[in-house]
This record gives C-alpha cells, structure tokens and sequence, in this order.
C-alpha cells in the first residue's frame, strides 16, 4: 500500500499542480473584481447621482471562462493541458501563435507532485498523509499568490486554519489543546511584531495574511513548532533578501512577501519538524 500510496499522491499531485496554477493565477483577480464591486456600490451609496446599476461584467472564476492564451485568445484543449507532458510537446510555445509559455506553469505542476509523493512516503495512507496532502497544496498555492501580488487570501488560510483544528480533534498531528495554542499564539506572535515595528518605524512591516497564515501552521503542528517556524521564515527571508538587495539591485525600501518563507518553513516543520527540535534540544543537554 505504501508504495502504491505514493504513486497515486505523486499523479494526483500533477493534476492538483496544474489547478493550481489556475488558482494562483485567478484568485487575485476574482478578488479585484470583488473590491471593484463593493467600491461600486459604495460609490452608489455616497453619490446619489452615480449610476444605480453597474455594468455586469462577464464571469470569472476558477472554471469559466476556459484557459487561454494571453496572447492570441487560443483556448487550451484538453490535450493541451496535460501536466508537464503537453508543455514539452508544445516545447513550451502556444499552438496557435508560438508565443512562450512561462516555465512556472510545468514547475508548480512538477514541485506538487514530487512534495505530494514525499508527504504520502513520510507519513503513508492515513488521516495524517491524506491531511498532509491538502495542507501542502494549500500552502504551494499561498506561496506563488504572495509571490506575485503580496496577498495571502483569506479563502484559503482561514480554511486551513479551521481544518488544521478539526484533523486535530483526534490528534493526528498534534493534540487539540496544542493546536488551538498554536493558532492563538502564531496569529500573536505576527501581530505583536507587526504593531512594535509600526510604532516604532510608523511603516507597515507586514500584512495581516502573515499573522493568518502562522495561525493556520499553528493550528496544524501545535504551539511547539512556532519559534521552529518563525526562525526558519526569517532565516530564509533575510538570505533572499540580502541577495535580491546586492545582485538584483533591489531598493531596501521595497516590500518583500513573507508569506512563502513562512510557508517553506512550515512545510519543513510539518516533515522534519520532530527531529530538528530534538536534535537541538539533545545539543542543549
């Protein structure tokens, strides 16, 4: 079974890797469309002279309108749109103008599949792996979304954060006390930093997502693994940073998104969390 396990979670990783893709992609943008929309009616609100009704705008979510090609409006067939396999058959170019392909699309399909295949190894067919799995995706997904927009949306850590908690009403990762602390305290312990930076420097120093998406990472591996997860995060993110400001050139003023450093972090923790702690604190003794 195990072996078997692993197969199935690594194909279906590829599937769930190129859904991805359109969620990373979409997301964002149905959330502009939803902001365009309140401030609209807003504006309705305020203004009586403002139109009463706004123009409907044709729908868009993560099934319609179908894919397709920014550059020519080709709409991606079936055949097209078999992960990794149809990028390299099209040698990364749309069918119908040969405009590039960005690499990124087969890359998120290929790290889903090989971190699902590592997640169903580590912890086999179970509550636990199946679990896993779904936390995984979500945090592939949270990272690629920050990475272009610097949003954590909240239809995806507030879910895993309540999911966090109800997979550990029978402890499958962590004990539910542990848990509901580790939502309670990862939330904190960002807001905390949050409000001592802006009252000092009167700068926003990161976005409420963060404080969000460290909650839901508590909620599903317990309190303990928070300073793990936090010095893992800003560890990675003062390495990247640094380089981005010495080779990139990129002005120190510039803000960076925390939230992938947060979820690399908390992937790590969920595999190797345990032994690293132990490790340290044997090292102690």
């Amino acid at each position: 079974m195990p072996p078997l396990f692993v197969a199935v979670s690594a194909i279906l990783g590829l599937l769930v890797g190129s859904f991805l893709n359109v969620v990373i992609h979409r997301l964002p943008r149905m959330m502009e469309n939803d902001w365009r929309a309140q401030c609209a009616e807003l504006a309705i609100v305020v203004d009586q002279d403002a139109p009463t009704q706004a123009a409907e705008r044709p729908a868009y979510n993560l099934v319609v309108p179908r894919s397709a090609c920014p550059g020519c409006g080709h709409q991606i067939t079936a055949i097209e749109n078999i992960p990794i396999v149809s990028y390299l058959a099209l040698g990364g170019k749309c069918r119908g103008c040969k405009r590039k392909i960005s690499p990124r699309y087969p890359l998120v399909e290929g790290i889903t599949a090989v971190l699902s295949g590592l997640i169903a190894w580590h912890f086999g067919f179970g509550v636990a792996g199946v679990s896993a799995l779904i936390l995984l995706w979500g945090l592939i997904a949270l990272t690629f979304i920050d990475a272009d927009t610097q949003l954590l949306p909240d239809s995806i850590t507030l879910p895993l954060l309540w999911l966090g908690l109800i997979v550990n009403i029978n402890g499958a990762f962590t004990d539910l006390r542990s848990a509901v602390l580790g939502a309670v305290f990862g939330y904190l312990a960002l807001w905390s930093v949050y409000w001592v930076f802006k009252l000092v420097t009167k700068k926003e120093g990161m976005g409420y997502g963060d404080f969000k998406l460290l909650a839901a990472i508590g909620a599903w591996l317990g309190w303990q693994v928070l300073p793990l997860v936090i010095l893992l995060s800003s560890v990675v993110g003062a390495v990247v940073g640094i380089i981005l400001i010495v080779l990139a050139r990129l002005g120190r003023n510039i803000p960076l998104p925390f939230g992938p450093y947060l979820a690399m972090a908390g992937f790590i923790a969920l595999i190797w969390g345990q032994p690293i702690m132990d490790s340290y604190l044997q090292g102690l003794l």
